[in-house]
């Protein structure tokens, strides 16, 4: 056992029997795994109907008394227990029940815990805002646990023993205070360092390397555009990674897309596997590559639908919303939640062993700023985290760059930032992304979209 997970055991996570149930998971026969996933999707459902407020006003409201079937059904459900539920009334239930979406969620946390839950018995975290909608969640240690055990198997079936072997961590990182202090607490125990991606100008990318000719790394992880833009010094010097850090096995690219195009400019410049996870931190790991370059569905703890704007499940081959359901999370209710992503089903997806082939969604551009300095969208993140938080009245934004030293962010909110919240978002995006730049804050009563209905965080608009 890792350091990280010893810590995780030791704060009342219970990180050994999560792995013992995702381990007895895997090892079900088809069939048995289809019925574990059908009885589990009830169970929750279930558990939120009884427990959660917040879910039961979402299911009221959208049923209203227009359904007396489903309303019946739902009865049967809480008071006589899952088995009440056949499959085929399971899936016409489930089919009729809401689709959450982020803006569901944009509401005090206070109000979101399920009975029994609160602030002493959760895993408390943020989303990045990637979509624009950003809000603050809660796992039951259980789940939070369940997630942890389940990327060290993952990335066991990689080669890579998580917090064990050294990680090169291409993520951002708190400027200052306690956030950051646990960041780099978490760094240590979990065996990486980070490569901060706030600037990737050359010189940054320089000190990076040097770091892989002094360390032993045995992987990258993080945001692919930041990876990808490494990969691209890589290539313009004719430097194969490998070669000067021989430990290297895989890099792991998440939260953006991996274009075709990217994966063979990383494969060469790198010398490894890369390898695409698709996950969200509300979530955890909702998909990773098999060797075949698929997608495959982490199906023992969440729930995925593909579905059409009219909330139907689309055929294989057809583009639909990606629709989840955590299937562990007690503490939160995350069911049929739409993650704002699109994809479509790989041709080689089964019950047992679902696949997605296409993944559209969650790409960001990278900033270009003065003395050639380039840092990626994500970064953004960091700077509008400064005012938004569970009691921000910020509900949606957008970040735009219209010349090297000029943004805009638009923003949804109830009222019009103040002067003082205006401020910390020109020092924020001084401290991370650099001095001298001007900033303009729109409030906007609604903000466009794209043909996808999402929002895309960061545009880089300079002709």
């Amino acid at each position: 056992m890792s350091w990280f997970e010893r810590t995780l055991q030791v704060s009342g996570y219970p990180i050994k029997k999560a792995e013992q149930d995702y381990l007895h998971l895997m090892a079900l026969p088809a069939e048995e795994l289809v019925n574990w996933i059908q009885n589990q999707r009830k169970i929750i459902l279930r558990h939120h109907l009884e427990n959660s407020v917040f879910y039961q006003s979402l299911v009221q409201n959208h049923l209203g008394d227009k359904d007396p079937k489903s309303a019946k059904a739902i009865e049967n459900l809480v008071l006589k227990g899952p088995e009440s539920l056949s499959t085929p009334e399971l899936e016409l239930l489930w089919s009729r029940l809401p689709i959450m979406t982020k803006s569901d969620l944009q509401r005090p946390l206070s109000e979101r815990y399920a009975a029994g839950y609160g602030p002493r018995n959760t895993h408390k975290h943020k989303t990045s805002g990637s979509s624009g909608h950003p809000f603050v969640f809660v796992k039951d240690r259980y789940s939070h646990a369940y997630s942890w055990a389940e990327i060290k198997q993952l990335y066991l079936g990689w080669g890579i023993a998580l917090g064990v072997d050294l990680e090169a961590r291409f993520y951002g990182i708190p400027l200052r205070g306690l956030a950051r202090q646990k960041e780099r607490l978490k760094d240590k125990l979990a065996h990486r360092q980070r490569m901060v991606i706030f600037d990737l100008s050359d010189t940054k990318l320089e000190a990076m390397l040097k770091r892989f000719k002094q360390y032993p790394f045995a992987y990258l992880n993080g945001y692919t555009s930041s990876i990808v833009r490494f990969g691209q010094f890589l290539a313009q010097k004719s430097i194969v990674l490998k070669e000067i850090c021989p430990t290297l096995k895989a890099c792991i690219v998440t939260s953006e897309m991996l274009f075709p195009e990217d994966k063979a400019l990383l494969e060469k410049a790198l010398g490894v596997p890369v390898i695409n996870e698709y996950g969200a931190s509300e979530l955890g790991v909702i998909a990773m590559a098999d060797p075949s370059g698929a997608l495959a569905v982490n199906q023992s703890s969440v729930y995925l639908e593909l579905v059409d704007d009219f909330g139907r499940a689309v055929a294989s081959g057809a583009t639909g919303r990606v629709v989840l359901t955590a299937l562990h999370n007690k503490a939160h209710a995350l069911i049929r939640y739409d993650i704002g992503d699109l994809a479509q089903w790989d041709t080689q997806s089964l019950p047992h062993s679902p696949k997605l082939s296409v993944l559209l969604g969650r790409t960001n551009d990278m900033a270009d700023l003065p003395q050639g300095k380039k840092v990626p969208g994500l970064t953004f993140y960091y700077v509008t985290k400064a005012v938004i938080n569970d009691q921000s009245p910020v509900s949606e934004f957008v970040v735009e760059q219209h010349r090297v030293d000029h943004f805009v962010i638009r923003y949804v909110s109830e009222r019009v930032l103040d002067e003082k919240e205006a401020q910390q978002i020109q020092t924020a995006l001084e401290d991370y992304v650099g001095a001298g730049l001007s900033l303009d804050l729109i409030h906007e009563a609604v903000l466009d979209r794209s043909k996808r209905g999402k929002l895309r965080q960061f545009s880089n608009l300079i002709p």
